[in-house]
């Protein structure tokens, strides 16, 4: 049952998007970065420190590496959001699994380790990018195509940024505190681009994207909390497939809230990403158990 907690924390990411939806329309990128990363900052100090921990950190390099990259993938995922529909967008991100198995693969074979083993994983990857182009063809048909690929940008950085938060875990780092700091270098980084874009008139904010502006950094830390511990309390294999209910969850909200209209090209790619990612995230557990698993 704690598996679970993984639902919870895909709904709250995926109810995220919608408030990142709305508010892209009165917001720029910079803006939503800057606005998700404060709330959060204050959000996870408290929980922090109501843990009796302190917010020195022994491995602040590492962090800094983390943050470069995640940042990196979470402005790219909220500009896909904007310019995308909620589900294309969302699964784009969701690819992070399978980049993850690409880059295992391609170590692998570089390194000539476990070469015999590589070739059901290579399929699912390989599975995974025919997905990948038969979700990108309507946005190449809508004129979307850049938005395509910058979802797909964030994807690939995610996968990184999730590498080094296995890197470190394995050093000791409380998940708690990687995401405060995570949330320290969002806020930063949406600093750093609000000098270059600026802030957007607030006589020309609507109310409904204000409105989210709160509650987009709330729903970002619980599902960060539900995420870390499903993957402490859960079987690790089974938390790791149920991140993909936020796919589905975005699709409803976006066919139901946005009246987006996916193509059968669209839905085919996406189930044969959700399919892949699951397959390669069985795969690689399997052969590679020190590997992560997780997305967001």
């Amino acid at each position: 049952m704690q598996s679970l907690w993984m639902v919870l924390a895909a709904f709250f990411f995926a109810t995220m998007g919608v408030g990142i939806k709305v508010a892209s329309a009165s917001f720029n990128t910079s803006e939503l970065v800057f606005y998700r990363g404060l709330v959060s900052v204050v959000f996870m100090a408290i929980v922090v420190l109501s843990r009796g921990r302190g917010l020195r950190t022994p491995v602040p390099m590492m962090h800094a590496w983390r943050s470069v990259i995640g940042v990196l993938s979470l402005g790219a995922w909220f500009f896909s959001i904007a310019h995308l529909p909620l589900a294309t967008a969302m699964t784009l991100n969701y690819m992070s699994g399978i980049w993850i198995a690409a880059f295992i693969v391609g170590g692998a074979i570089l390194y000539g380790q476990n070469g015999q083993r590589q070739g059901p994983l290579l399929l699912t990857v390989l599975a995974g990018f025919v997905g990948v182009v038969l979700m990108l063809r309507p946005t190449i048909e809508q004129n979307q195509l850049f938005a395509g690929l910058i979802g797909l940008l964030s994807g690939i950085a995610s996968a990184m940024a999730y590498l080094q938060v296995t890197a470190l875990g394995r050093v000791g780092e409380p998940e708690d505190r990687t995401v405060f700091y995570f949330a320290v270098s969002t806020t930063l980084g949406g600093a750093l681009g609000l000098m270059l874009t600026g802030f957007s008139p607030w006589d020309k904010v609507t109310w409904q994207a204000a409105a989210w502006i709160v509650p987009i950094g709330l729903l970002a830390s619980a599902g960060q909390w539900c995420m870390t511990r499903a993957y402490s309390q859960g079987a690790t294999l089974v938390v790791a497939n149920l991140q993909y209910s936020g796919i589905v969850f975005a699709t409803m909200y976006s066919v139901l809230l946005f009246g987006d209209q996916i193509p059968f090209m669209g839905w085919l790619g996406m189930i044969l990403i959700v399919s892949s990612g699951i397959a390669a995230t069985a795969l690689r557990t399997r052969i590679f158990p020190d590997t992560p698993a997780e997305n967001h």
